[in-house]
């Protein structure tokens, strides 16, 4: 029997069918939507993490440029300088990385997911309404 000349009963069970396998897909979707966000929320934290260490570490090199300062009139503060410039220059970068990839995680909404069961009611609205 041709597709035009389907019955009632057999365009509804169809409909149930395809019904079923979208909802299916787009809750598939929304899962692989939530999980990689989430990945990139943990690597944004973890890297925040980090830029602390270092610029924890780099206030603690200040505090010994200050101190070597006072006891030593040149040479030593001036490397002691120079490394926590360094280790301040990295804690930046790395805050600035976290905070992209904390950006890219949240909120952990499937906003594409959202986007796709939208355009699929109106197809469905518009189909029935025909």
């Amino acid at each position: 029997m041709p597709e035009d000349e389907a019955s009632t009963g057999q365009l509804l069970a169809r409909l149930s069918e395809q019904l079923s396998t979208l909802v299916r897909d787009e809750a598939a979707l929304a899962v692989v939507e939530v999980k990689t966000k989430a990945r990139a929320a943990g690597l944004g934290a973890g890297v925040l993490a980090g830029a602390a260490l270092f610029g924890f570490l780099g206030l603690c090199v200040f505090i010994a440029c200050a101190v070597i300062a006072l006891a030593l009139v040149w040479p030593a503060w001036l490397a002691a300088l120079v490394v926590a410039a360094a280790l301040t220059v990295l804690a930046g970068g790395l805050g600035a990385f976290a905070i992209a990839k904390l950006r890219k995680g949240i909120p952990p909404v499937p906003e594409d997911t959202v986007a796709n069961v939208k355009d699929d009611a109106a197809a469905i609205q518009q189909a029935v309404t025909r």
